[in-house]
């Protein structure tokens, strides 16, 4: 398949996405960094891609683990257990692994809420709608796993207080990790993009989506770091 860049529906979904990027920025938005999505082998035969799709994080989307967030108005709304990829380092396109591991100076725990508004299979739409983003609770920067080193971590999700997923495999549903931030590199190059140190990618729910209601709790440890936990309000 050829790059992801070279995908009509890819090149056309992230121009109009970018495009609402910089609205954001230019009325006093803050950037906070990236986000993967339908990397998994399913998906991306699915969706015919060869690398997962990417949208934009902005700063003010980001809530305080304990936070109940209402979902009024949503759709289809998901919750995604994920990883927080910390860049210590500008990253260029075309960057090989050595330089790749370097730049990331930490990973840590993500849960995304997500309002699945349209459908997948439209990759450009879904593009151009910021792949559902609304809210992401971060769990903080481990630097004990700086340059993506994934042995030495599990994840355990909750669905109001039940566990309903004990992985430490983290890229099954993803794709390779340095692979796919080498990916985000590469594809925002060809957008006029870089990405920058102090930046955040998540790196795509490690579950399949957990779609969730009003009035229930998911819970996300990233053992040995601190659990982080999203509450949905009830209905009124």
């Amino acid at each position: 398949m050829p790059p992801a860049w070279e995908d009509p529906r890819i090149k056309n979904g992230m121009e109009q996405q970018l495009r609402s990027r910089h609205e954001l920025l230019a009325a006093g938005g803050k950037p906070l960094g990236w986000k993967l999505a339908f990397g998994g082998p399913e998906a991306l035969e699915r969706l015919r891609i060869n690398a997962p799709l990417v949208g934009f994080l902005m700063a003010d989307a980001v809530i305080a683990s304990g936070s109940t967030v209402s979902l009024a108005g949503w759709k289809k709304p998901a919750a995604e257990p994920e990883l927080a990829v910390y860049l210590g380092k500008d990253l260029a396109p075309g960057a090989d692994r050595q330089t790749i591991t370097k730049a990331i100076e930490g990973l840590g725990a993500a849960i995304e809420l997500a309002n699945v508004d349209h459908p997948s299979d439209d990759v450009e739409g879904t593009l151009a709608r910021n792949i559902y983003q609304r809210r992401v609770i971060l769990g903080g920067c481990d630097a004990t796993h700086a340059g993506g080193v994934l042995p030495g971590l599990n994840a355990r999700v909750f669905r109001n207080g039940a566990e309903i997923a004990n992985t430490s495999d983290f890229e099954a549903l993803t794709g390779e990790l340095i692979g796919i931030v080498g990916h985000v590199a590469n594809l925002l190059a060809h957008f006029g993009e870089t990405l920058r140190a102090g930046q955040i990618i998540i790196a795509g729910s490690i579950t399949p989506p957990i779609w969730v209601e009003p009035g229930g709790t998911i819970g996300f440890h990233l053992e040995p770091q601190q659990p982080i936990f999203i509450n949905c309000a009830a209905a009124t």
